[in-house]
């Protein structure tokens, strides 16, 4: 364990603070003063400002500020509550306050935890919101855990997720993105063999390291170089004093913000010049922009080294998963056993962290599940973000996406409180009712009311030649999402 880079790190960050916030001191100044603050000196006094008040990472999580949105053509205020909370994590529920024609499909985004909060998936929930009841993982920054509190490690972060989703309840639909696909899969798979009622109706899987075996990108060709205890050795470090999280054994979130910066450095410092030249010149729109997207890529939290280690381990190096060797508190997960979960898997076709191949192996280990509840898609053009940010996804991914989603959601049957029992009918009966020999004996029909308003007939076992249970006749049909305004 490297017992200096963490504090070292902190120091640095706790000095450059009041640089920081002496930079943005002047920016305000400028904003007071617009005589000067718009012409050219000005403006290239701004840029330099803001280039350092952006240089420093952020802890804390940034509020998702996803105030409204247009669901069923008429605005609702989305308020942000926790439904369920443990140490690490909290359950967010977007709930719209508004009243909706009909309840929409529940779903559960679970976030990464990969060195970024849940905010970097502040666009997928906006999109999904409008036809959605979106709930999200907000996971904790382990610093601010104290070590009393106990382990987090991947059997941990599976544990949560069957938690949160019995804690939504039966029919709730996932959507994971990059690195818990894992998870996810192995969640709805122990769900499946313990025959949970609270089972997915869906899972979409997006970018994820399912088996890293294919198409290995540079990421997984870097976890793979050294074995499990360099990464020990090196990578891991303590949680500073002064923080609740003291002496927590964490992967320190400014160590895996530059790992993922080094590989693309110049394409990063391309993006600052163009900020500090935009800025300058006065036009601001997409200086914005640029500083909008590495505010949210500053904000880093730390990774507990168990779960860290643990994926590292069982995920990148031993490939656990596809090799049917992946364990959960000491169970063998099975991805065969799901059965009823719909599945979709989503890549990018220019992903360089999980590359083409290695989610579509998820439709591979789910082999018993049937092929009309398989999806895939490959979305042309895009990068890793690209699969669950952006235009793409929102005008090309996100409607397969609903497609899965409202295929797959459930119904529940209204019966009328006027219907009554279906009471088979004796034969002598049916002399007495004049039954002819064409028309069954026992051919007792009821009407049943759906929620769609329609009514549909159901006969008993030995009615018509169809031979349909009345359970069967009186099945709904899957929901449609709505009309897009």
């Amino acid at each position: 364990m490297n017992l200096f880079a963490y504090p070292t790190y902190q120091a640095f960050a706790d000095m450059m603070l009041p640089m920081r916030h002496g930079a943005a001191l002047v920016n305000h100044s400028l904003d007071a003063w617009p005589a000067f603050g718009e012409t050219s000196h000005g403006r290239s006094i701004r840029a330099a400002c803001e280039l350092l008040t952006l240089a420093g990472l952020t802890p804390v999580r940034p509020p998702f500020d996803i105030e409204s949105v247009v669901t069923e053509g008429k605005s609702a205020r989305i308020v942000e509550e926790v439904a369920a909370h443990t140490p690490f994590c909290s359950l967010l529920h977007f709930r719209k306050d508004a009243s909706l024609s009909q309840p929409q499909p529940r779903v559960l985004v679970i976030a990464p935890m990969s060195g970024h909060f849940a905010t970097l998936l502040r666009g997928t929930v906006r999109t999904m919101l409008a036809e959605h009841d979106v709930y999200i993982t907000d996971w904790h920054n382990p610093r601010d855990v104290p070590l009393s509190q106990g382990r987090f490690g991947f059997d941990e972060f599976v544990r949560h997720l069957i938690d949160f989703t019995e804690k939504i309840g039966p029919g709730t639909h996932l959507l994971a993105v990059c690195q818990p696909t894992v998870a996810a899969l192995a969640a709805v798979a122990l769900m499946a063999a313990d025959d949970n009622p609270a089972q997915p109706a869906s899972m979409t899987l997006m970018a994820g390291p399912l088996d890293t075996r294919i198409n290995p990108t540079r990421v997984n060709e870097l976890a793979k170089s050294k074995p499990i205890e360099w990464f020990e050795q090196n990578l891991i470090g303590a949680v500073p004093f002064g923080f609740a999280g003291a002496h927590r054994r964490v992967y320190p979130g400014f160590v895996q913000l530059t790992a993922f910066m080094s590989m693309n450095l110049g394409r990063h410092l391309d993006s600052f010049e163009t900020m500090h030249y935009e800025r300058a010149k006065g036009d601001p729109a997409k200086a914005d922009a640029i500083r909008t997207f590495y505010e949210e890529y500053f904000a880093t939290m730390d990774l507990t080294a168990d779960f860290y280690l643990e994926t590292v381990d069982t995920v990148f190096q031993r490939h656990a998963l596809p090799l049917h060797e992946l364990e959960v508190a000491g169970r063998l997960v099975e991805p065969s056993k799901i059965r009823r979960t719909a599945l979709l898997t989503v890549e990018g076709e220019k992903d360089d962290i999980c590359a083409v191949g290695q989610t579509l192996a998820a439709q591979d280990m789910c082999d018993k599940l049937r092929p009309y509840l398989k999806t895939h898609h490959v979305q042309t053009g895009v990068g890793h973000y690209g699969v669950f940010n952006g235009h793409r996804w929102e005008r090309q991914i996100y409607p397969r996406v609903r497609a899965v989603i409202y295929d797959n959601e459930p119904r529940a049957v209204l019966v009328s409180s006027r219907a009554r029992t279906i009471q088979p009918m004796s034969v002598a009966a049916a002399v007495a009712s004049e039954v002819t020999a064409a028309a069954p004996a026992a051919a007792a029909v009821v009407d049943v009311e759906i929620d769609t308003g329609v009514t549909t007939t159901a006969t008993n076992e030995a009615g018509s030649s169809s031979g349909a249970k009345p359970q069967e006749a009186s099945r709904s049909p899957r929901r449609r999402p709505p009309a897009t305004q």
